[in-house]
């Protein structure tokens, strides 16, 4: 019975911890430590030109959400942004932001595909945390945006 009550907390805290959100990393208090002790190794990071990092959680190909932690140069959290939203997508200007422009601002696409209007990149997302929907972005052949598009799913009738 022991054996079975410890296999079912180690599952139950593997699937917690897969779900983290840093919701109680404090800015200028948590540190790298923290956030790798909450959420784990990043699924990418990069630096920035004034030397702060970024470390991305991106939560799977049908996940809804991608956390970007921004880390000071002094190894503390300065802010963690959930960043598949359509407010994020608002900052997108067709014509003018690049694909890798894109990347950084949303993550990885969990979906990639080239349609006659060009590639075409999608996230999952959720409006107002609530409905599920997709983000979609367009590229010209210059690697500039086309177009941007949130699509809301339509529920499933009877």
């Amino acid at each position: 019975m022991k054996l079975s009550t410890t296999l079912l907390w180690l599952c139950c805290s593997g699937l917690l911890g897969g779900c983290a959100t840093g919701h109680s990393l404090v800015p200028g208090q948590s540190t790298e430590a923290d956030v790798r002790a909450q959420m784990g190794a990043p699924t990418d990071t990069r630096a920035e030109a004034d030397g702060d990092r970024v470390w991305e959680y991106a939560r799977g190909r049908e996940g809804f959400h991608t956390y970007m932690v921004r880390l000071g140069p002094d190894g503390r959290v300065k802010e963690v942004t959930q960043v598949l939203t359509e407010e994020r997508l608002a900052r997108i200007v067709p014509g003018k932001t690049t694909r890798s422009e894109v990347r950084r601002l949303l993550g990885p696409p969990s979906f990639e595909d080239a349609y006659g209007v060009g590639q075409t990149w999608s996230w999952r997302y959720k409006k107002g945390d609530v409905h599920p929907g997709h983000l979609v972005v367009t590229f010209n052949r210059d690697d500039t945006v086309s177009t941007t598009i949130a699509i809301v799913d339509q529920p499933r009738g009877p």
